[in-house]
């Protein structure tokens, strides 16, 4: 009945989210794991992300690869790190990539704490207004302003610039490679069709 009416929600993620905003004293850190749909969602989410940057330096956010926690979810999610008293400037972000060799993570083969170690040697102090001055960013770390983040509606779901991984591709080459594609289908249909129509012949011809 005490709970905030603009925060209330049925989202157990949300909810604890905003348990630890508000029992956060003033220079109280937090650190916390939360699935992609806090990030990108909206309503009750929008509201709960406005104030968490409003009243906390949401300073930076890992964004985990998928199966993190196979087999028991196959959820994205992500480190969450703020410090309560201070509002959000910026917020930075770092991409945890598999290990050499890897393409997934499952029950057997978990994620491990050595391979965040290029985190650590990134991750550096911050200056005395909260600010990670000194970071440097890179294929897997890229920073976003305060300013883009309102002007998104405080969509925290924010993809790696510097990605290899640009899209789907323009229509200009898309198009004859579909066309492409389309003919190399009619062309194995024929061969097919000819086999089977021969194997047919032979079949009925064996028969009389």
């Amino acid at each position: 009945a005490n709970f905030p009416t603009e925060f209330r929600t049925r989202e157990t993620a949300d909810l604890f989210l905003v348990l630890l905003m508000k029992i956060l004293k003033p220079g109280g850190r937090a650190g916390l794991v939360l699935p992609d749909g806090t990030l990108f969602g909206e309503g009750v989410k929008t509201r709960i992300k406005e104030s968490l940057l409003t009243d906390c330096n949401l300073h930076t956010i890992v964004r985990l690869p998928n199966g993190v926690f196979a087999p028991y979810t196959s959820i994205r999610t992500n480190l969450l790190f703020f410090t309560k008293g201070q509002p959000t400037t910026e917020v930075w972000y770092y991409e945890h990539p598999y290990p050499a060799g890897a393409k997934s993570y499952n029950k057997t083969k978990p994620i491990r704490i050595e391979e965040f170690a290029p985190e650590k040697k990134w991750w550096g102090k911050p200056d005395k207004n909260g600010r990670y001055s000194k970071r440097k960013e890179s294929e897997q770390a890229w920073r976003v302003s305060i300013d883009d983040i309102k002007a998104n509606n405080f969509n925290l779901d924010i993809k790696n610039p510097h990605s290899s991984d640009t899209g789907p591709g323009d229509v200009d080459t898309l198009l004859p490679e579909y066309e492409n594609l389309l003919q190399q289908i009619a062309e194995t249909r024929g061969k097919l069709k000819a086999q089977l129509e021969a194997a047919l012949l032979g079949q009925s011809e064996a028969t009389r």
